[in-house]
């Protein structure tokens, strides 16, 4: 697994600064995988090449160690110690760190100069998308190269390979580079080698900041660095976008009236809260409440006396009154506030009673062959007077550059519904159990494929 970075122009030796890496010993370093080295194959006033090597350790890892999860002939027959992968980003984290923060006390005027710099990253791993390459680096400003060979070039048969040797050059700071690297290089391999957190989301904005935001594929980036991890990809979307159009209005407060972007899910929970208050519910429950976050909302509203959020997890309501702060709650907001543990698709006394029932992005979730089920738990048994359900337009999904055709928006999702889908469903459920209901979207409209939520309003008749 090898990594090189060259610099060329003058006093080019001063890369050893820069690095802070001697040229003219190798160093070596400890990694929970493994080794890494560090190494001049060049050094010259005109031109000066570092390499960074990695000695992967796939017995070690095989051996319930970081990164063994697979199990199998596969913890010990795989291309860990050859393609480039997360475990080069933490190489570079920890052998680089210093560098990658920009700071280098003997020169830091050069550390703070865009340099004309090339990386070779050997073995990245991009499954034959020829596009990719250009798609990540070309708007950061860089002349990109790949390599890519056949599997054998005596079975032309078989294809090429689904790895590339890529070179990148441009003229910009060291630091930048490095953070491009890091965060790109897991974009290829879609895969992290060690525990992915909600840390992570914050890891990726720091190093993205000051060019992820600004990067037009930037959804595709997070979805494929959190591939494992969508709803972490949201996120990191959502704070994303917001800093996007915070920095359009800094940059032109006087001639730019920009109306701010709302993330979809701000957008959707607005509109439900809206659709409570406008129904004259004093009292909801929100069933499949998640983290809560339309809770949180509709606890915030004086016309709201009494709200239970419901959700089949024990963990995730756990983590919901992490995220409420219950244990210091205002005494007001803590005493309109149940959480209950219950599944949507039984029939429970403790759902009954409430003037309206939220299902927001929940149905979606549910096995179609549960869904008679939970359509009696809440329209017959619980029987509110309003019930209010969001969903995924399926239809817009041709809109996400990072969906596959025919793909689902989450690897959740058991189905989605189209536009005529949906509203064939709200009618049987309107006929069956004496309701009529109001539909409306979410979202960005497109002008073929409409929004991308879709809002059933539904009020019990009589």
């Amino acid at each position: 697994m090898l990594l090189t970075i060259t610099y060329e122009g003058e006093n080019t030796q001063n890369l050893g600064f820069l690095l802070h890496k001697n040229p003219d010993r190798s160093q070596q370093f400890e990694l929970n995988f493994g080794k890494a080295y560090v190494f001049y194959t060049e050094v010259s006033n005109e031109r000066t090449t570092a390499a960074l090597l990695l000695d992967i350790d796939s017995i070690d890892l095989a051996r319930g160690k970081l990164g063994s999860k697979d199990g199998g002939l596969f913890d010990y027959v795989n291309d860990r110690p050859y393609a480039s992968t997360s475990f080069m980003s933490t190489a570079i984290s920890r052998v680089f760190g210093t560098a990658m923060i920009g700071r280098c006390d003997k020169k830091q005027e050069l550390a703070d100069t865009p340099l004309k710099l090339t990386a070779c990253i050997y073995s990245l791993k991009d499954g034959g998308d020829t596009e990719l390459a250009k798609q990540l680096f070309e708007p950061l400003g860089y002349t990109v190269q790949t390599e890519r060979t056949h599997l054998d070039e005596r079975f032309l048969e078989w294809g090429v390979s689904p790895y590339i040797d890529l070179t990148i050059s441009g003229t910009v700071k060291l630091s930048e580079l490095l953070n491009h690297i890091y965060v790109l290089i897991p974009v290829f391999d879609r895969q992290k080698h060690y525990y992915i957190s909600e840390d992570e989301i914050e890891k990726l904005l720091k190093h993205g900041e000051g060019w992820l935001a600004e990067h037009p594929y930037k959804e595709k980036i997070a979805y494929r660095y959190f591939s494992a991890k969508k709803s972490y990809a949201r996120k990191a979307i959502d704070i994303l976008l917001d800093d996007e159009d915070i920095e359009k209005d800094t940059e032109k407060p006087e001639t730019v009236e920009k109306e701010a972007h709302t993330p979809l899910n701000t957008m959707r929970l607005n509109a439900v809260r809206d659709a409570v208050l406008v129904s004259g519910a004093t009292s909801v429950i929100d069933l499949g409440c998640g983290e809560c976050r339309l809770t949180s909302l509709l606890l915030n509203e004086q016309q709201i006396r009494k709200v239970t959020a419901c959700d089949v997890s024990v963990n995730v309501l756990e983590k919901a009154a992490e995220r409420l702060h219950l244990d210091r709650m205002q005494s007001y907001r803590k005493n309109k506030l149940t959480l209950m543990q219950a599944s949507l698709t039984y029939k429970d006394k403790r759902f009954e009673g409430y003037d309206c029932a939220c299902v927001v992005e929940v149905i979606e979730h549910i096995e179609p062959m549960r869904i008679s089920a939970f359509e009696r738990s809440v329209f017959e048994f619980a029987s509110p007077k309003t019930v209010i359900l969001t969903t995924p337009n399926k239809e817009y999904n041709t809109n996400y550059q990072f969906l596959q055709s025919d793909k689902l928006r989450h690897n959740d999702h058991r189905f989605e519904w189209t536009r005529a889908e949906f509203k064939a469903w709200t009618e049987y459920i309107c006929e069956k159990f004496g309701y009529t209901c109001e539909i409306s979207g979410i979202g960005d409209c497109d002008e073929i494929y409409g929004t991308p939520t879709q809002m059933g309003v539904f009020t019990k008749n009589g």
